[in-house]
């Protein structure tokens, strides 16, 4: 039994309904439900039929979905979004919003939901009809036969882009037998493997692994485009009449305009502004209430959603005034929307059920059923179990039977305990419980509120935040190190270990001794060329340094100088490991205050945050409490992009020191921050007893004396404030716990002064620039870090567009923002211009409040600014890229980025993170000015930044290359420079040795063989195509050390590619004789006619003498006198080169741990 429905199918007022909707007495109206009634309304009467849930706004229709699917207990009801339209030709566009759209009628269509809630904007707006839908939907089966071609095709026509490898939803590969599709209605890709043209396998995939994990026995794939054409042919056949049709003074603008379009799709572009073209695609205007011919209509407060209709029309007619008037759109094209008076047909030639809060006329509607019920709406419980116990005995004592929904699945159990020891009759919810008077259920869930049905005695009370949401799988690992060239382009930086930085220059095959080989060329400075064989790509790195790669010395081949550099370089992270080492035996000596473990109250705290916690959230709360519990004091660094939570972590630590008796004070670098910091606290800690104050120059002085004195007597709890708290005049009474939030870089100076002053305080220190993993691995045991790296849940994706930059669209995109009570930022990056371009702005809008701010200016201007951004007194902030490290603003969802194209992917991703916060959703544009020629580098930018835009591709090379600007930050100037004269790689490889010496601890020897066999080892064309796949996989190769390893890797490719060919095989089996010779002391292995050389390490003579007597050996092997010793081997079979060299590899070693035996 559910019961949520049980409950329903006892209210009156529900039983009512179903028969109205059974014997088609509509439209009937219930008034008196609030939003939790109507979720448990819609969701029961769902069973019988499809139901279209219409509300005035999206947040409104998330909301109520959540509500539905929480009461079923699986999803039931899905949200259908309102698209942002677009009719001018823009380069790139993300489509996450159509890709929802897509999966949520697909749902419908198949029966997969029940309910489909969308806002009245949503409703009018045309999309996919229901036969093309169903048309363009397929459906793959295991033992099915597919034609590959005919496949292509079909992907191709519903909008899917073939691509190397698959990355982002509504792309496609075709790798020989196996094909990769990522289907816009999935959260997964699949792989389909083929046994001739039979379907053999199938299974998801992991987009960052590319390996397989679950399979499957049949696949659905949704088209990608709600706009569709039979072909392109047919779709320039149609341009080209409505073209011919078009009448009226614009007439040459409208066929210049269309002609455009057509010389796109020529070229092989897709266009992006297909949404002008729905009219050609469909002979009538589809909608959403087409997809439910044999359902029922439910629409929440009518009114509300005529009006937030009829303002979204208004809106959108303001914004296509100028496609109008420059001959984008004309009247043949109209039709992508119906207005309000269809859609109240629309609604009305359903079977519909109007719910209303109160009671209100709903226009001319006639009803034939009009309800008034009696619910109660109940707020959420905040985790205080004293309030619950007393709620629950005034319910029983009046014969409520009681849900309570709360706590995890641990706690449950202990919470039915305590109610139970409170004489109270509560259990564990289960399937087969009734509804009685005085009993008390108990289950774990969230629901958006409570409620409390008096005429049936049955009441829910809820937590205010769920415990058990179901994670989304992390999209990516970030700050993985990426151990991939794949992202490696040709004339892209890279590191040979050997010979230092030089500049890739693609792959190329040369024949040597008969046998073609790939090589990789690297250019050194002057005419100096590197060829190194892909079996060695393992010295090989991507150059990253702390900044932007221009100015970078190439290295001389055959010079000291790489030599030199990388001794300097080892001997400064040498001294900044011993000083590191130093400081935290210091540190573990010193004595503390060791803190109480968590109790009560701490839970009840914890309990009142409103948000769901991420993984990474719990983890360093738990590190930070452990640290606060142990006798030594605490230095702990946490690392997360700003609103990722550290704030929430950092308050918590705060409450512990509080309630311990101790005093807490937290430092922030601006005013603006500080003050954020305290309305955040208050409203946190408003329901304990605990006194928070600030201290910056938003107090008066008076009052800043008041609060100093207060302190000293240790009247105050929790003090917030700026350096003011650094001041002489600033005395504590037992200060516990210092956190220091260097978001804007907090002077050092001032920290290490503040630290000196409170010897064995904890102290946390707050970053909000991320730091790669290999960073925080190597610095582990020296410097305790916590990295919160996983985004908050269920924020709204950004819109994002990749546009040449036109003043007509910028300022419709801000007026756009305007208008719903928004703000912007407008990034322009050069300051001696920046006044210009916001007097610029100002012409064209001249009502707008309009802010400038730059780096050159001073903390209080800037604090002054960031004041008025916060208070919404500036509409528009006109700035550089200091926004990085800004306060967070959530009322800021529209970033327009001045030539984009100068911009790394790094710096546009953590730009374009700063809007989409809250509940609103963001949209970026990525403006650039297309010159007369476009240069290379800006062509590839571009082309990085479309693919970014639309499939997520190149996302973590973006937050790789952010993080190790994070670790230039972390590290300081002068480590930073270091990390720019060798690249992010090798500077992490000596750290790490370097760290390991410092404490005590043996870096363990890699012993590094080379190899150059004259055996065809490589990576043909025909099994992997794409150059920057098979580079990647040429280094992962060449990184192989062990049989296990190469196992692995064999899998992989076998799973991703297919069966690896003979080539493959012998690179692996020269990876694997290249580590067991490194092993076993030899340092090079090379082929000259009939004969192996081997270079060894170190010479032993009685290891060559016990070879000598071997009978394999006889007349094989030969010693070469030299600057370095080697043996050469005659080879036997020559067409078992890599055998021979193995087995002599492992004798080598063999004799070598006999000799140490006999020792």
């Amino acid at each position: 039994m559910n019961i949520f429905f049980e409950t329903a199918s006892r209210l009156d007022f529900c039983k009512d309904l179903k028969n109205c909707l059974i014997k088609g007495y509509t439209p009937a109206a219930v008034t008196g439900v609030s939003g939790i009634h109507k979720a448990m309304l819609t969701a029961s009467l769902s069973s019988l039929g499809s139901c279209l849930l219409i509300c005035a706004d999206e947040a409104d229709a998330t909301k109520v979905t959540a509500d539905i699917n929480e009461m079923a207990g699986e999803q039931i009801a899905c949200v259908y979004p309102a698209k942002d339209m677009n009719f001018a030709y823009m380069e790139g566009i993300s489509r996450e919003y159509e890709h929802r759209r897509i999966e949520a009628l697909s749902a419908i269509m198949s029966g997969r939901c029940r309910i489909m809630a969308a806002s009245m904007e949503a409703c009018l707006q045309g999309t996919i009809p229901p036969s093309a839908l169903k048309e363009y939907t397929f459906t793959i089966e295991n033992g099915s036969e597919i034609d590959t071609e005919e496949l292509q095709r079909k992907l191709l026509a519903a909008g899917y882009t073939r691509t190397d490898q698959v990355e982002g939803a509504a792309q496609f590969a075709v790798r020989g037998s196996i094909i990769d599709i990522f289907p816009v209605q999935d959260k997964q890709p699949v792989r389909i493997e083929l046994w001739g043209d039979e379907v053999d396998t199938m299974a998801y995939f992991d987009t960052e692994t590319q390996r397989r994990n679950d399979p499957l026995e049949s696949v659905t794939v949704a088209p990608a485009l709600e706009i569709i054409f039979p072909s392109e042919e047919e779709l320039i056949s149609r341009m080209e009449a409505a073209a011919k049709a078009a009448r009226g003074k614009l007439i040459d603008k409208i066929r210049e305009n269309i002609q455009k379009d057509i010389d796109l799709i020529n070229s092989g572009i897709t266009l992006t502004n297909l949404d002008k073209y729905y009219t050609l695609a469909y002979n009538e205007t589809a909608t959403v209430f087409d997809y439910f011919g044999g359902g029922f209509c439910a629409v929440s407060e009518y009114n509300n959603c005529i009006e937030k209709g009829r303002a979204s029309l208004t809106q959108l007619s303001e914004d296509l005034k100028i496609m109008y008037t420059e001959g984008i759109l004309f009247k043949r094209l109209e039709g992508f929307c119906i207005d309000i008076g269809q859609a109240q047909s629309r609604i009305l030639g359903m079977k519909t059920i109007f719910m209303d809060t109160f009671m209100r006329q709903l226009g001319d509607i006639k009803l034939k059923k009009l309800i008034n019920t009696d619910c109660r709406q109940t707020s959420a419980w905040g985790g205080s179990m004293i309030s619950l116990e007393e709620e629950l005995k005034t319910l029983c004592e009046n014969a409520y039977c009681t849900i309570v929904l709360a706590g995890s699945e641990k706690t449950v159990p202990i919470i039915v305990k305590d109610l139970c020891e409170a004489g109270l009759d509560a259990k564990q919810y289960s399937k087969n419980c009734e509804i009685a008077p005085a009993k008390v259920y108990v289950k774990t869930g969230s629901l958006s509120a409570g409620f409390d049905y008096p005429s049936i005695g049955v009441a829910l009370i809820t937590q205010m935040k769920s415990m058990t949401t179901k994670r989304k799988k992390p999209k990516h690992k970030a700050g993985e190190e990426i151990k991939s060239l794949s992202d490696i382009h040709t004339g892209d930086l890279v590191v040979h270990s050997m010979y230092g930085i030089g500049k890739f220059q693609g792959i190329r095959n040369i024949e040597t001794n008969g046998v073609k080989k790939d090589y990789i060329t690297i250019n050194y400075a002057g005419t100096d060329v590197l060829y190194v064989p892909v079996t060695q790509l393992d010295l090989v790195s991507r150059y990253v340094g702390a900044g932007e790669d221009s100015g970078i010395k190439l290295n001389k081949l055959n010079s000291t100088e790489w030599t030199r550099t990388r001794n300097k370089v080892r001997a400064a992270v040498r001294d900044m490991a011993e000083e590191l080492t130093k400081l935290y035996a210091q540190r573990q000596m010193a004595k503390g205050f060791a803190f109480e473990p968590d109790d009560d109250w701490m839970r009840d705290f914890e309990e009142r945050f409103d948000y769901q916690e991420t993984d990474d959230q719990l983890r360093a709360i738990n590190e930070i409490k452990g640290d606060m519990e142990k006798q030594t004091p605490m230095d702990r660094l946490l690392c997360g992009d700003v609103g990722f939570g550290k704030t929430e972590v950092a308050l918590r630590a705060a409450f512990k020191c509080v309630e311990n008796g101790k005093q807490c004070a937290i430092l922030a670098p601006t005013t603006v921050l500080a003050w954020q910091h305290y309305q955040t606290a208050i409203k946190r800690f408003e329901h304990f007893p605990i006194k928070v104050q600030l201290l910056s120059r938003f107090r008066k002085p008076k009052e800043q004396s008041a609060i100093v004195r207060e302190l000293k007597r240790g009247t105050v709890d929790l003090i917030i404030g700026t350096h003011r708290l650094v001041s002489k005049d600033v005395e504590f009474k037992d200060l516990g716990l210092a956190i220091i939030d260097e978001e804007q870089r907090f002077g050092v100076a001032h920290k290490e002064k503040f630290k000196e002053s409170h010897p064995g305080v904890d102290i946390l220190t707050l970053s909000a620039t991320p730091i790669p993993r290999t960073l925080n691995m190597a610095l582990s045991g020296i410097r305790d870090m916590s990295v919160i790296e996983e985004p908050p849940q269920d924020r709204y994706p950004v819109q994002t567009y990749v546009i040449e930059y036109n003043a007509g669209t910028v300022v419709q995109a801000i007026v756009r923002e305007l208008r719903r009570g928004g703000q912007v930022y407008y990034i322009h990056n050069r300051v001696e211009t920046i006044q210009a371009c916001a007097s610029r702005l100002q012409e064209f809008l001249p009502d707008a409040r309009i802010a400038v701010a730059h780096g050159q200016m001073s903390e209080d201007e800037m604090s002054d600014i960031w004041e008025q951004l916060v208070e919404h007194e500036v509409d528009i902030l006109v700035c550089t890229t200091i926004i990085e490290t800004g306060v967070d603003v959530p009322n800021v969802n529209t970033l327009i980025i001045e030539d984009s194209d100068r911009f790394g992917l790094s710096q546009l991703y953590q730009l374009r993170g700063r809007v989409g916060r809250s509940n609103r959703r963001g949209y970026a544009y990525f403006t650039y000015k297309r010159d007369k020629v476009l240069t290379e580098i800006a062509t590839k930018r571009l082309d990085a930044m479309r693919e970014f835009t639309q499939f997520g591709s190149g996302f973590r090379i973006a937050l790789r290359d952010l993080e190790i600007r994070g670790a230039g930050n972390l590290l300081g100037a002068e480590q930073s420079g270091h990390m720019i004269d060798v690249g992010y790689d090798m500077y992490m490889k000596l750290l790490s040795e370097a760290v390991l010496e410092a404490r005590g601890i043996e870096v363990p020897a890699r012993e590094e063989c080379s190899a150059d066999l004259a055996v065809a080892a490589n990576i043909p064309d025909r099994y992997i195509s794409s150059p920057e796949q098979r580079m990647d996989i040429y280094r992962r190769i060449a990184l192989i050390r062990t049989e296990e390893e190469a196992d692995d890797l064999t899998d992989e490719l076998i799973d991703r590619f297919g069966e690896t060919p003979p080539g493959v095989n012998a690179l692996i089996h020269v990876a694997l004789l290249r580590g067991e010779a490194g092993r076993a002391g030899i340092t090079d292995i090379s082929q000259k006619q009939g004969t192996l050389r081997f270079t060894l390490s170190d010479f032993d003579m009685e290891k060559v003498s016990a070879l000598y007597a071997r009978e394999e050996y006889k007349n094989r092997l030969r010693v070469e006198a030299g600057s370095k010793p080697c043996i050469s081997l005659k080879i036997k079979n020559k067409n078992r080169v890599i055998d021979e060299a193995r087995s002599f590899a492992a004798d080598w070693a063999a004799c070598g741990q006999t000799a140490e035996q006999s020792t």
